[in-house]
């Protein structure tokens, strides 16, 4: 199984999916000549728009994606992909289309046949057994929380340490500490902007030019850095 895991599309003063590239071109290879894009969690522009914006990005890595929504029978698109890419945006509606289609059954099969699979933010976070540690706001109602169980650990993509100044809401660490009070047998990864998980040959590796910050019931919280060993993330209850 092969996973690059993206925390965010967009660096401050950057083009779009501009940072990830390199990694995306490395991991793809000379393959994933059709690779299949899922555009759901876009709610505010087109499947299409959405579509363009990635091929705009992707055919500096030598690669083209095509949207599933091009095809008239999605499964059938998932098992003949030879990648599957998954867009961020908003992980409710992602998630409740998925479901709606028939398609996450077929999709956590086909990876774990050996399809690569590229996710950022939303896509990155249905990687893990639910959509629990999204950052999004629940615009629509999903029939259930459970996503693709890819990893056994959540994601919190767009991790941020900040408190800012005049702001009485909970910080992002705070939220975590409370799924972690009433899930406490899972970790949980915050993802730094900036950084990606590469999931393969049963490890996990930490890349960009910031740390991870891991969450677990009952622990202080670790600072991993891409010199550290993620493997443990992998290690099933």
């Amino acid at each position: 199984m092969r996973l690059l895991l993206i925390s965010n599309s967009t660096n401050p003063g950057e083009g779009y999916l501009e940072y990830p590239k390199d990694r995306i071109r490395d991991f793809l290879g000379e393959m994933a000549s059709s690779a299949v894009f899922i555009p759901y969690a876009a709610v505010t522009f087109s499947f299409d728009e959405y579509e363009e914006k990635v091929n705009a990005r992707f055919v500096e890595t030598g690669h083209r994606v095509t949207g599933i929504h091009r095809f008239a029978n999605p499964a059938e698109a998932i098992e003949n992909a030879e990648a599957i890419v998954v867009g961020g945006g908003n992980t409710w509606q992602l998630v409740k289309m998925l479901q709606e289609k028939g398609l996450m059954k077929v999709i956590r099969r086909k990876v774990k046949m050996g399809t690569p699979y590229i996710g950022w933010s939303a896509g990155s976070n249905i990687a893990c057994p639910t959509l629990r540690t999204t950052n999004d706001m629940p615009v629509v109602e999903p029939s259930k929380f459970k996503t693709l169980k890819l990893v056994p650990f959540q994601i919190n993509p767009h991790y941020l340490d900040d408190h800012p100044a005049n702001h009485g809401g909970e910080t992002r660490e705070m939220r975590i500490r409370e799924f972690i009070e009433v899930n406490r047998d899972v970790y949980v990864v915050g993802l730094r902007e900036g950084t990606m998980l590469l999931v393969e040959d049963g490890g996990v590796k930490l890349m960009g030019t910031r740390k991870a910050r891991i969450f677990r019931y009952g622990q202080d919280p670790l600072e991993l850095s891409g010199e550290d060993d993620f493997s443990f993330l992998l290690r099933r209850k």
